[in-house]
C-alpha cells in the first residue's frame, strides 16, 4: 500500500517532469484539447436549441391537436399518393368543432414558400416596403385555440371573417418596417394593390434560433374569409383543435379521426389518408435531428480524443527510452515497480487532465462568442457534457498512458544503468 507521503512524492515528480518539457507536454495534449472544446461546443449549441424548442411546443399549448391532410415531419421525398391527396377544407373545422371533447377549433391557410419558410408578397406603406411577406389568414376562434400574444390593438371578431372585412394584424418585423416607431393601428396597408386597415399587431414570435429574424414576425394576418377572397386558390387548411382538457388529448385525436375518415370516405382497411398529431411531434422530429447531431459530434471529438491519446503514448515510450537511466537508478535505491507504474500513470493522466481543463476552457470560450458572433445560434453550457469532455480527457491518459508506464516498470536495472 502506498503511503500519503509517497503518493505526493511520486505527484510532484510527475508534475516536474511535465512542466521541464512544457512544449512537448502542449503538443501532445493538442488533440484532447480540441477534442473536448469540440464536445463542449456542439453540445452548448445542442442544448441552447432544445431549450429553444421545449420553450416553443410549451408556448403551443399542452392540449392542442392539429390535422393537416399530410404529414408535415417527414424527411425524404413524399409518395405519389401524398401528393395526390385531397386537401382538408373550412367544412371539416366545423364538423370537428362539433366532437363532445373539442372546445375550440380554427382553421388556417397561408400564401408562402414552404420549402423556404418566407413569403413572396411585399406590403406597402406609403414609400416603404416589407418583402418576403407570410400572408396567413385564420379564424377569429383562433384566440381561443392559442394563447394569441397581441402587442397592440386586437385579433379578429366574427363579424370581421363574416362580413369579409378588409382589416390586418402585423408581424412585430413588419410593423418596424413598415412603420419604424410610429403607431400603426387604423392605417391602411397596399397588399397586392388593395388596402387594409391595420387593427392590431402581434408580439414576437419566440424562435428556435435565439435572436436574428424569425420569418414567423414578418407576417401579414387576415380573417380567413378576407384571404381566401383575395387568393381563393389557397385551400390547404391546417386544422388546430383545442381539447377541453389535456387528459381529453387521446379522445380528441381518436373523435378526430374517426370523423375524418368518414368524412373522406376511406375504407376500413386502408389507412389514414390525413394526419392527426400534436405538437410533441415537433420534439420527435428534433430529437431524431439532434440524435445525428450527436452522434457526428461523437465522431468528431472521438477522434481528436484518440489522437490525443496516441499523441500521449508516443511522447510517453519516447520519454521511457529517455529516462531509462533514471528508471534503473531509482530502482536500484529501492523503488518498486509499482511506485514507476504509478508515477508514470499519472504523468499521462495529469496530462491529459490539463488538456481537459484548457479544453473546457476553450469550449467556454466556444460558447460565449458563438451568441455574439452570430446572435441566432444560442449556446448553453451543460454541465454534464462539460464533466464528461473532462472525464473523457483524464481517461484517455489512463488508458493510453498504460503501456508506457508497464514498459518502464519492467525495465531492468542493470540493465537500465548500463544504458547510454
Amino acid at each position: 500500500m502506498i503511503r500519503k507521503d509517497e503518493f505526493g512524492e511520486i505527484v510532484q515528480m510527475a508534475t516536474d517532469t511535465l512542466r521541464s518539457n512544457k512544449l512537448r507536454s502542449a503538443l501532445t495534449v493538442l488533440g484532447v484539447v480540441i477534442g473536448v472544446a469540440v464536445v463542449i461546443g456542439v453540445s452548448s449549441i445542442g442544448r441552447g436549441l432544445d431549450d429553444n424548442v421545449r420553450s416553443i411546443v410549451a408556448s403551443i399549448g399542452s392540449n392542442v391537436v392539429f390535422a393537416f391532410h399530410i404529414e408535415p415531419f417527414t424527411f425524404g421525398r413524399p409518395t405519389e399518393e401524398m401528393r395526390t391527396r385531397k386537401e382538408l377544407t373550412y367544412d371539416d373545422s366545423l364538423a370537428i368543432a362539433q366532437l363532445p371533447h373539442v372546445k375550440a377549433v380554427t382553421a388556417g391557410v397561408r400564401y408562402f414558400r414552404p420549402e423556404l419558410g418566407v413569403g413572396t408578397f411585399a406590403v406597402k406603406y406609403g414609400d416603404r416596403k416589407a418583402k418576403n411577406t407570410i400572408l396567413e389568414g385564420d379564424q377569429s376562434s383562433a384566440k381561443d385555440v392559442f394563447d394569441l400574444q397581441i402587442a397592440s390593438g386586437r385579433w379578429f371578431s366574427e363579424v370581421d371573417e363574416e362580413h369579409r372585412t378588409p382589416v390586418v394584424l402585423l408581424g412585430s418585423d413588419t410593423t418596424e418596417e413598415l412603420f419604424g416607431i410610429n403607431d400603426p393601428l387604423g392605417k391602411e396597408v397596399n397588399i397586392e394593390g388593395q388596402l387594409f386597415t391595420v387593427i392590431g399587431v402581434a408580439k414576437q414570435v419566440k424562435s428556435v434560433f435565439g435572436g436574428g429574424k424569425n420569418p414567423e414576425d414578418n407576417k401579414v394576418y387576415f380573417p380567413l374569409s378576407t384571404l381566401r377572397k383575395l387568393h381563393p386558390e389557397l385551400k390547404q387548411h391546417w386544422i388546430s383543435i383545442k381539447a377541453t382538457s389535456h387528459d381529453d388529448m387521446p379522445k380528441v385525436i381518436d373523435e378526430t379521426r374517426e370523423l375524418l375518415r368518414r368524412r373522406r370516405k376511406v375504407p376500413p382497411d386502408k389507412p389514414d389518408n390525413f394526419a392527426v398529431f400534436t405538437a410533441d411531434s415537433i420534439s420527435d422530429v428534433w430529437n431524431q435531428l439532434t440524435g445525428m447531431l450527436f452522434i457526428g459530434m461523437f465522431a468528431i471529438s472521438s477522434v481528436g480524443l484518440v489522437i490525443g491519446g496516441v499523441g500521449v503514448m508516443n511522447i510517453m515510450l519516447v520519454s521511457v527510452t529517455e529516462r531509462t537511466r533514471e528508471f534503473g537508478v531509482r530502482k536500484a535505491i529501492g523503488a518498486r515497480k509499482r511506485d514507476i507504474l504509478l508515477q508514470f500513470t499519472l504523468e499521462a493522466i495529469i496530462l491529459t487532465a490539463v488538456g481537459g481543463v484548457i479544453g473546457v476552457l476553450l469550449g467556454a470560450i466556444i460558447v460565449w462568442v458563438i451568441p455574439a458572433v452570430w446572435p441566432s445560434l444560442p449556446a448553453r453550457m451543460s454541465m454534464f457534457w462539460t464533466a464528461f469532455g473532462f472525464s473523457a480527457a483524464a481517461g484517455v491518459g489512463l488508458i493510453f498512458g498504460i503501456y508506457p508506464a508497464w514498459k518502464a516498470a519492467n525495465l531492468d536495472p542493470i540493465e537500465s544503468l548500463r544504458y547510454e
